[in-house]
């Protein structure tokens, strides 16, 4: 086990070295977007990927100084080359609907799927050699695809967004380069709730600096609003036999789990997002029903009229923006082996190592704390187990009532039932977490990234473990800072 821990250590610092060298980016760029689309397609043993359309868009977004990641994130890497001295010149970590698509029970049976999916870099002066590596097993990067890519090439597409978007400005500090631009996107808003979406965009940003750390580092961010109407109000719930003609077509039941809310239509909400600089894009669902996604430098997703809407947000961007893991264990998820035992995961929050020398976060362990860290697990499970029962049985219920369009009061009545059993469950975790003998220390607590056992995450509660009005845990935090200050320095 140490051998392959200390294998996974000698590589992320090589890896670490090998991104420092600095990238003039006037030599090698110019203050364009090339937009790359392609198709990757797969089960869990085997994947292709075909470059769909290239295109010039708008000024870059990103940073002009910090060309290089140096997060080692994502089952993902995007490398561009220069063609001519093979110099690396940028690159970016990231995840993806089809890396997560692979890891279900469908992929591994050899179901085959085909997924859209965009990567975003400075536009190139020369040739390049543009790149995708994917970890494997040990989660070592091999390359997996390569193009040369010709910037002259007049197959690239340069025509001009559409009309038919509106932008709103809702915050501009300055400089793109030297920001975090977000673009959020409406979806499932109609044209008579325009002013809806300004609104509801009013409230978000409201909760997004109400919480640390976008709180102090809320000048080094710019933030969009992009309206387009869709034909019809809401989304896609596919177990409640309901469809709505959308923008980008966002769905619940994403791999088959009932809450998973996200959008396959990659190329239309590409197209939208292009009307402004963006470095991060955020679908706001015109929705009351619970549901969400996250995936690391792709997007995030939520529900906007949700009771747990502040919490959805902020829980989602974690993922999408700062590639935080999941740190909760216990609720229904698709995936088999999406962490495989005995090696390291690549995203900051949680470990499979808690040896209190070697543990990822050992510069902010709390004095004295034992590691691993005990905490009231059993009693938790026990508490957990009997409400993931009662609540999937309460989706079941509710899903086949709206199926068979049973009477409204019927369905509402269940979905009174299950919202005060949410609300009183959530409440009850708060006030055991807090009675926790290291409530508010960093340790290594058990139980992180759907696994029970064996994986572990820094502190008892975050708003990456459970539901609530409650802060990113000081790990969770950091990593954002260190996300934020890429962007913006």
């Amino acid at each position: 086990m140490r051998k392959i821990f200390f294998i996974i250590l000698i590589f992320q610092i090589s890896f670490g070295l090998f991104s420092q060298d600095k990238v003039d980016f006037n030599r090698y760029f110019i203050n364009k977007t090339m937009r790359i689309d392609y198709y990757h397609t797969g089960d869990a043993r085997d994947e292709w990927f075909t470059i769909d359309r290239i295109y010039q868009q708008g000024i870059w977004a990103g940073s002009t100084k910090n060309l290089l990641d140096t997060f080692n994130n994502g089952q993902y890497y995007v490398k561009v080359f220069d063609l001519a001295t093979n110099k690396l010149i940028f690159s970016k970590g990231y995840n993806s609907y089809f890396g997560e698509y692979r890891t279900t029970q469908d992929a591994i049976n050899g179901i085959k799927r085909t997924y859209h999916e965009t990567v975003l870099i400075p536009f190139p002066r020369q040739k390049i050699q543009f790149t995708i590596e994917k970890r494997d097993k040990n989660n070592i990067l091999h390359q997996v695809f390569s193009a040369v890519i010709d910037p002259n090439d007049v197959g690239i597409k340069k025509e001009s967004p559409s009309g038919d978007v509106r932008v709103y400005r809702f915050l501009y500090n300055g400089d793109p380069h030297k920001k975090v631009d977000l673009a959020f996107v409406a979806e499932g808003y109609t044209e008579d709730q325009e002013k809806k979406f300004v609104s509801d965009m009013q409230r978000i940003i409201k909760i997004f600096f109400s919480q640390e750390p976008y709180k102090t580092y809320r000048d080094r961010f710019n933030i969009y609003g992009l309206f387009k109407p869709s034909q019809e109000s809401g989304c896609d719930e596919p177990t409640h036999g309901v469809y709505k003609n959308t923008v980008v077509d966002a769905s619940f039941n994403a791999l088959g789990s009932y809450r998973y809310l996200l959008t396959e239509d990659n190329r239309d909400l590409r197209d939208i997002a292009s009307h402004v600089p963006y470095d991060a894009v955020v679908i706001v669902v015109n929705h009351s029903r619970y549901g969400g996604g996250g995936i690391y430098n792709f997007y995030c997703i939520f529900t906007v009229d949700n009771h747990w809407t502040d919490y959805l947000f902020l829980h989602e961007f974690g993922h999408s923006f700062a590639g935080l893991a999941d740190e909760y264990y216990s609720a229904y998820v698709s995936y088999s082996e999406f962490y495989p035992e005995g090696v390291e995961p690549v995203e900051p929050n949680i470990t499979s190592n808690p040896d209190p020398k070697l543990i990822k976060w050992k510069e902010l362990l709390s004095p004295g704390i034992e590691i691993p860290s005990p905490w009231r697990k059993a009693e938790f499970d026990k508490m957990e187990f009997e409400y993931q029962k009662i609540r999937s049985k309460l989706h079941s219920q509710i899903a086949r009532l709206y199926r068979e369009k049973a009477p409204r009061e019927k369905i509402e009545k269940l979905e009174k039932q299950l919202f005060e059993l949410s609300v009183k469950h959530d409440k009850e975790v708060g006030e055991f977490m807090k009675e926790s003998k290291f409530y508010g220390k960093i340790g290594a607590f058990e139980g992180a990234g759907y696994v029970s056992k064996g994986m572990y995450r820094p502190m008892v509660d975050c708003i990456m473990f459970s539901k609530g009005k409650k802060p990113y845990c000081k790990v969770c935090e950091n990593a954002i800072i260190r996300v934020i200050k890429h962007y913006t320095e």
